[in-house]
């Protein structure tokens, strides 16, 4: 892998002929089957979820849906789901766990769309249910970082027992034009804010944040080669109980804090 720089991932991220979520399901997994809806408002097409198979292994599959046309981009509202595509996502993931399928997530969204009427449908609880639920899954989960991994909106398909990210992927608690706009009320400041977030896979991996870092020379071979170690990985835990305390224990130990003694 060779040193990329902020600026030129986000450019690469942002590339048109980047690989998507239908890319990614056409290539790597057979007799796939996308199912729609969460059963309570309607379909987010933002969210692709789906069954399929991965070398022989029946397996549940949920991304960030994104386009490579204008058209394709707005029908898919630029990768940025509603609450709905959230519950969909959560109720693929609860069918995954009582048929003992493990789920794949891609991860690529600049975050969850902000509108009023996703507002109103309860945006940031669906978001917090993905994070609750997942944490507590009874299934092997794998999320990969494929593109842009922006605040709530890709945690939400994130809490997983192991996390990858390909090497020009970018995983930020905000997005770096979101950031230059609050700090600086400047989004022109983009590529500043992103060196200061530290986001890149290379230096989320040295935090302890992600499992691993996929490189691009054969992105879809790459991708293969490590789903099919990790899955192989986990699912010689026998114990579930044993794996939900790993995943918990692995999202617990995230950050460093300092304790302060008060008079």
């Amino acid at each position: 892998m060779t040193e990329t720089s902020v600026r030129e991932k986000l450019q690469i991220i942002h590339d048109p002929k980047r690989p998507t979520i239908d890319d990614y399901v056409n290539t790597l997994f057979d007799n796939f089957i996308e199912l729609h809806g969460d059963r309570a408002y309607g379909e987010d097409s933002a969210i692709c979820a789906g069954i399929a198979t991965f070398a022989g292994m029946p397996v549940t599959v949920i991304g960030h849906r994104k386009g490579k046309t204008t058209e394709q981009n707005i029908a898919a509202n630029f990768g940025m789901p509603h609450p709905e595509g959230y519950r969909k996502a959560l109720r693929l993931a609860h069918q995954a766990e009582k048929f003992g399928r493990p789920v794949i997530c891609f991860v690529d969204t600049p975050g969850a769309f902000c509108g009023v009427g996703a507002e109103e449908r309860g945006q940031g609880e669906a978001i917090a249910k993905c994070l609750y639920d997942f944490m507590a899954l009874r299934t092997p989960v794998v999320s990969i970082v494929t593109g842009e991994g922006g605040s709530g909106g890709a945690l939400a398909l994130a809490v997983a027992d192991r996390v990858l990210m390909l090497e020009n992927a970018l995983y930020s608690v905000i997005s770096p034009r979101g950031c230059a706009s609050i700090l600086w009320k400047d989004a022109s400041r983009e590529i500043e804010a992103a060196e200061c977030l530290k986001i890149t896979a290379q230096d989320l991996y040295n935090f302890g944040m992600i499992e691993g870092i996929i490189p691009e020379n054969a992105i879809m071979k790459n991708v293969k080669k490590a789903l099919t170690l990790v899955l192989r990985e986990l699912n010689l835990q026998n114990d579930i109980d044993e794996m939900l305390q790993k995943r918990y224990d692995k999202f617990r130990k995230i950050g460093v804090f300092q304790e302060i003694n008060q008079i």
